[in-house]
């Protein structure tokens, strides 16, 4: 079996740095391809002989015709029996602007401007990526970030192992992370923070998560996040989701919401999931 990966999504969102990722992982990529060519490509590849197992196809630019073309041409790469995900990335407005000024480079979108530009695109590729099996949102990452974070996603882990979860902390102040599939608030929960010697301390410390530990809230929130993940992650995974992210909120990203989203990779792990954490906000 050949696993597919299809990387599409707005211009400037980091493909080409998707495409170098992949590649330094030791996969075979193809950049700015036509979806008219998806299925050429596989019947290649899956040809008697062939020792590739693992093709990255990077989606080229294109209009509204051009993206029409992408569902037709998935459809007939997944009747071939192969494993094929879908990456999308994506990056908020304001960002793709000043990476655009940045560079210099005019949007391959010619509309009247860049922010049309990218309202168009975006239109375009809206159908891509509500089928896509991850989103990444690079609005907050460097390249070396995004590097890690594909890195995470798709360079560990036998792909029959099963879908992977992650677990990802972060603070209200800073914002709400895009790219997640469920979203938690922790803010209820009383708040180490106002506690001077647990100030400053991580959720992922000993007295913080003893503080944590010790208030009613937190024994039924826990109860209540293992009823509502026990019903979930099951259908998910008969649904053939490939990628999950339950992400946990407290005011900072520093105590509660941390220490909740240690917890919750721990019992998902018992459970046999593949299942990692991120702290966002944490400071390292």
């Amino acid at each position: 079996m050949i696993d597919f990966v299809v990387i599409a999504g707005l211009s400037g969102a980091g493909r080409s740095t998707a495409a170098d990722t992949f590649e330094d992982m030791g996969w075979f990529v193809i950049d700015n391809l036509p979806p008219s060519l998806i299925g050429k490509v596989a019947e290649l590849v899956g040809k008697p002989g062939s020792d590739t197992d693992k093709v990255a196809l990077v989606l080229g630019r294109g209009g509204e015709e051009y993206v029409e073309e992408v569902a037709p041409a998935l459809d007939g790469l997944a009747a071939t029996g192969n494993r094929v995900r879908v990456l999308f990335l994506e990056a908020a407005d304001e960002v793709l602007i000043q990476r655009f000024e940045g560079t210099r480079r005019r949007h391959p979108v010619t509309a009247e401007g860049v922010i049309e530009s990218i309202a168009q695109e975006r239109a375009f590729l809206d159908a891509v990526r509500t089928e896509a099996d991850v989103v990444v949102d690079t609005s907050d990452l460097n390249v070396h970030q995004l590097r890690d974070r594909l890195l995470a996603l798709f360079g560990t882990g036998d792909p029959a192992a099963g879908m992977q979860t992650q677990v990802v902390s972060f603070g209200y102040k800073y914002g709400v992370p895009r790219d997640v599939d469920l979203v938690l608030d922790c803010r209820f929960l009383p708040n180490p923070h106002w506690v001077e010697e647990l100030r400053p301390l991580s959720g992922r410390e000993g007295p913080v998560r003893d503080y944590v530990m010790a208030q009613p809230e937190t024994t039924k929130f826990l109860e209540k996040l293992d009823d509502l993940l026990g019903m979930l992650l099951p259908g998910y995974v008969r649904e053939g989701k490939s990628y999950l992210t339950v992400a946990f909120g407290c005011t900072g990203g520093q105590h509660r919401s941390v220490m909740i989203a240690e917890e919750v990779r721990k019992r998902l792990a018992k459970e046999g999931y593949r299942v990692k954490a991120v702290h966002r906000d944490m400071p390292h």
